[in-house]
């Protein structure tokens, strides 16, 4: 089975998969709204990195956000970094899902509602970085 987590393209062949210039990429890098795995110097993106672009590109594109806007729109999400995301679910699903949030994972889904809030504070990268009393980045560290 295929690890969706494991970089496999280059640079360019995801700016051209996903239409936009290898420097845009660079820029979403450096601006903390995407993580791509590191092989020596080169980036190596996976199927899920593809994803998350797709939706920083409709973010910008469609919606006109931009990488300040991106950035808090994706704060909002506790599973963007994580590399074990499930995904969301259908409209009508049996889950009950978050109709005002889509999941960036799988298209025309929604998030999941969290049974448990401690789900979300869990798997926030905010909190595994914080101390109390501290102010807080949010780094992905793998």
């Amino acid at each position: 089975m295929l690890d969706e987590d494991q970089g496999l393209y280059t640079i360019g062949t995801v700016a051209e998969l996903i239409e936009e210039h290898p420097e845009t990429l660079r820029v979403w890098e450096r601006n903390n709204l995407i993580h791509p795995e590191r092989k020596g110097r080169q980036r190596r993106y996976s199927n899920n990195d593809i994803k998350r672009l797709q939706f920083i590109k409709y973010l910008t594109d469609q919606k006109g956000l931009n990488i300040a806007g991106v950035r808090h729109i994706i704060s909002m999400y506790s599973c963007w970094y994580n590399r074990n995301c499930k995904g969301g679910a259908y409209q009508n699903s049996p889950v009950p899902v978050n109709e005002a949030k889509a999941c960036w994972k799988i298209k025309n889904t929604y998030c999941l509602v969290a049974s448990d809030k401690a789900e979300m504070c869990n798997s926030c990268a905010l909190l595994k970085s914080c101390r109390v009393g501290e102010e807080c980045n949010i780094k992905d560290n793998g």
